[in-house]
């Protein structure tokens, strides 16, 4: 069974940055696209970016210039490096990922979700 495993998240100031992880772990033939969304209480979960396995990447455009993906395939972890952070980025972040799951079986994953505060 695969499971994501996220961490980094928590306390920022305005201004501040961080850096979230999703680790994928079990059996898997191979990992697709790695994406993160967020989601605040009341409203739909948002996409923020995603990253193929190739590398090629695709944002959310509020998110364009301060947000960066990246995955390191050996590890099979997906990063949100997150800038500039504002209030209004409070939210619960999730990764999900698109996996090979068998030669026969595809799944699409999310993890648990990691809390992130911005706050003075």
């Amino acid at each position: 069974q695969v499971q994501l495993v996220e961490s980094g998240g928590g306390l920022v100031q305005p201004g501040g940055s961080l850096r979230l992880a999703c680790a994928a772990s079990g059996r898997f033939v191979l990992i697709y696209d790695m994406g993160w969304y967020r989601q605040v209480p009341g409203k739909q979960r948002e996409l923020l970016a995603t990253i193929a396995n190739t590398g090629n990447t695709n944002y959310a455009d509020f998110v364009k210039g301060r947000f960066t993906i990246s995955r390191d395939n050996a590890k099979n972890t997906v990063y949100l490096q997150m800038n500039s952070l504002k209030p209004e980025d409070t939210a619960v972040y999730y990764c999900n990922a698109d996996v090979r799951a068998t030669l026969t079986r595809r799944e699409n994953l999310w993890g648990q979700g990691t809390q992130v505060t911005v706050s003075s």
